[in-house]
């Protein structure tokens, strides 16, 4: 037997599940993939099974981290519904701190300056993905198949085909639209052989946090700090704490992460200084190693690349989920725009236009947060006078300062409903989807 489906993502982490909460009020019948197991609580779908009541995952990138979300990605979970379950979790970037340790150039953007709330709120990772599970949960147009895991994948036809192992066997689907959401080592991806453009930056980035003791910055302020061995971001995030972004040469690493937590400290103190006073309680840290990862192309016949996916970027200026939910936000108007004028979900005029829109943005981040790893890591006197230069001119134009803000927002170019904020379906859809169906879209 052969389930069918409108769409199919693989992957069900945050940004495949974003785009499953985006959709979940289309109609559109959406079954996700996930490796790792569901809950099992009792009273819970069992793990391989569809279900709809599964308020808690395994998905690994539900977890204790924390993501710098831009002002375009709290209005895109703002228009998916999602926020008020998240807000209580988050902390408000009111301004950024930009500077180049050991040199005097300095710069600042500030949501005063540009007339926003905030540039942009820290979020755990658990926060968004228990908002997409309960969403999810309650949607009867989507199913989980997990752990589960595609083994074979056929794009030739009116329908992908796909087969997915499950603890109770195989199960076979049908869908118009195959989402690959699986992650920066997708297999989706290297089954299909599409090229990818991969630099290795020789760097890895540590994660932790710690507790000031005393800050003479303004709440909410984040910071980025350049130095010889790669940046430091430091992130506000609620009770008083900061997520720590500590970037470090490999050969470094080992060092860093076999440090006791005085030691750890101390060090993080020389390389960030005393604008937040003396740092303490540090958490557990994690390594992970930096790449800069660009796919080829993001389509193919009733395929399309999502996320990580598609893109991984060197942390600086927090940019990589971003990106990635500006790829939910593009396809999910174009999903919901072919579904109202009964166009093909997978056919070539949806995957050329997903490629043509999301393509250019693609290069523009990824090329942004490149430069600035090479700029702040050249160590040659002109450089470091250029760069700081460069920094004084920010701080000094606002036209410069304002349309640099508006990027790390996610609010510069053509906006899609949900990166303003509105829900995916528009009104006169809605009344639409109702009129077809018999009943509330």
């Amino acid at each position: 037997m052969t389930h069918s489906y409108d769409l199919a993502i693989v992957g069900g982490g945050l940004v495949g599940g974003s785009l499953a909460c985006a959709l979940r009020d289309t109609g559109l019948r959406i079954a996700i993939i996930e490796k790792a197991p569901g809950p099992a609580n009792p009273g819970q779908s069992s793990p391989g099974q569809s279900g709809h009541q599964q308020p808690k995952s395994g998905q690994s990138s539900y977890d204790e981290r924390v993501i710098a979300l831009s002002l375009g990605s709290r209005r895109i979970f703002s228009g998916m519904g999602l926020w008020p379950a998240i807000a209580p979790e988050a902390e408000a970037i009111r301004q950024v701190h930009i500077s180049d340790r050991g040199h005097a150039g300095l710069a600042h953007l500030s949501a005063t300056d540009e007339g926003v709330d905030s540039l942009g709120e820290v979020v755990p990772a658990r926060a968004m993905g228990a908002a997409i599970e309960q969403a999810l949960a309650d949607s009867p147009n989507v199913d989980w198949l997990r752990p589960g895991q595609v083994v074979s994948l056929s794009l030739s036809g009116e329908q992908a085909r796909l087969e997915v192992m499950l603890p109770d066997g195989h199960r076979s689907l049908a869908a118009n639209l195959v989402v690959a959401a699986d992650g920066g080592d997708s297999r989706l991806r290297q089954r299909l052989g599409i090229p990818l453009k991969d630099l290795d930056y020789g760097q890895h980035a540590i994660i932790s946090t710690v507790t000031p003791e005393g800050t003479d910055a303004a709440p909410g302020t984040a910071f980025e700090r350049f130095t010889s061995s790669g940046p430091l971001a430091m992130l506000p995030m609620t009770r008083g704490r900061y997520s720590v972004v500590l970037t470090a040469l490999d050969r470094e690493v080992p060092a860093i992460m076999g440090l006791d937590d005085q030691a750890f400290l101390a060090r993080l103190q020389q390389r960030f200084g005393q604008r937040l006073g003396p740092l303490t309680q540090p958490a557990r840290r994690v390594a992970y190693p930096l790449r800069l990862r660009l796919a080829g192309q993001l389509t193919r016949a009733r395929f399309a690349l999502l996320g990580n996916a598609a893109h991984s970027l060197h942390p600086v200026a927090g940019q990589g989920f971003n990106l990635g939910l500006r790829d939910v936000a593009e396809l999910t108007d174009l999903l919901v725009e072919a579904q109202s004028t009964a166009a093909d979900l997978g056919g070539p005029t949806l995957l050329n236009a997903y490629q043509r829109r999301r393509r250019a943005d693609h290069l523009a981040t990824a090329g942004l947060t490149d430069g600035l790893v090479r700029l702040f890591g050249l160590p040659c006197p002109g450089a470091q006078l250029g760069r700081n230069l460069g920094l004084v001119g920010l701080d000094l134009l606002p036209p410069l300062r304002h349309r640099l803000a508006r990027r790390f927002m996610g609010l510069e170019g053509r906006l899609p409903r949900l990166a303003r904020g509105l829900p995916p379906i528009s009104p006169a859809f809605a009344r639409w989807a109702e009129q077809s169906s018999g009943g509330p879209a």
